[in-house]
């Protein structure tokens, strides 16, 4: 398989974490475990944002795997700081998205790298680079919901 079909499972793969995310309750979850004030509307938007750079990462697998990979280091590190971080530190609570963290970031997620890595499309600037990139990617949403509700940027006042 060649990256950007990798690339292209990775998206496929995240629809379906959504989709265990949300039948399993994640933002009730996510509010009494890990204390982010979270609304349905914003999982929704976030979740669209990742589908939408999901496609562009795949479509710039073959020219920028930098950008590209981005997109399996946001997999990763959800995978890591919202799903099995949590569920280790609550001591096995379950954390909505965990089974297909596990079961399709992680190997889905390190494939990515690996293939970029036989194709001679990886150096250390590159990983660190799309890591970065992603962890930017993973906090963004994380830091606006935290600031949305200060007086700065709310829009219900004169």
């Amino acid at each position: 398989m060649s990256l950007t079909d990798l690339m292209w499972l990775a998206l496929a793969c995240y629809g379906i974490h959504i989709l265990e995310e949300y039948q399993f309750d994640w933002r009730n979850w996510a509010r009494a475990v890990i204390g982010l004030p979270v609304e349905w509307s914003d999982f929704y938007i976030v979740n669209a944002l990742v589908i939408v750079l999901g496609g562009v990462a795949a479509e710039l697998a073959a020219t920028v795997p930098l950008l590209a990979l981005a997109f399996p280091a946001v997999m990763l590190i959800n995978a890591t700081f919202f799903h099995v971080r949590p569920f280790l530190t609550t001591r096995g609570r379950f954390s909505p998205g965990l089974i297909t963290a596990v079961a399709l970031f992680y190997p889905v997620g390190i494939a990515c790298y690996w293939r970029a890595g036989l194709g001679g499309r990886l150096d250390t600037a590159t990983v660190l680079g799309s890591l970065l990139i992603g962890a930017v990617l993973m906090a963004s949403p994380v830091v606006l919901l935290k600031l949305k509700d200060r007086p700065y940027f709310r829009q219900d006042h004169a």
